[in-house]
């Protein structure tokens, strides 16, 4: 059984930067592609960035240049280097592989 578990968020204030992990367990994490996704309050769940598993990455507009998806197959976690975070950026992220999900960790941007 796939599990993912994310850990790094936490409250800052705009400008600054947060480290995201996300860990798998229970599948072969290398062949894999994996992505994070981000919902806030009211809206629906948005895709923030994607790694395959030979480390190709693509991201949504609005992180470009700003966030950094990343993978440590040795470690079986992928990351998410977020930088210059804006208030918009608030929300719960989410790490995603072979449809299953981790239980989300709290990006808050104050201004």
């Amino acid at each position: 059984q796939v599990q993912l578990v994310e850990s790094g968020g936490g409250s800052v204030q705009a400008g600054g930067s947060l480290r995201l992990s996300c860990t798998a367990s229970g599948i072969i994490f290398s062949l894999n592609a994996m992505g994070w996704y981000r919902q806030a309050p009211g809206k629906q769940r948005e895709l923030v960035a994607t790694i395959s598993s030979g480390g190709l990455t693509n991201y949504a507009d609005s992180v470009k240049g700003r966030f950094a998806i990343s993978r440590d197959n040795a470690k079986n976690t992928m990351y998410l280097q977020v930088n210059s975070l804006k208030p918009e950026d608030t929300a719960v992220y989410y790490c995603t592989m072979e449809g299953t999900w981790g239980q989300g960790t709290q990006v808050t941007v104050s201004s």
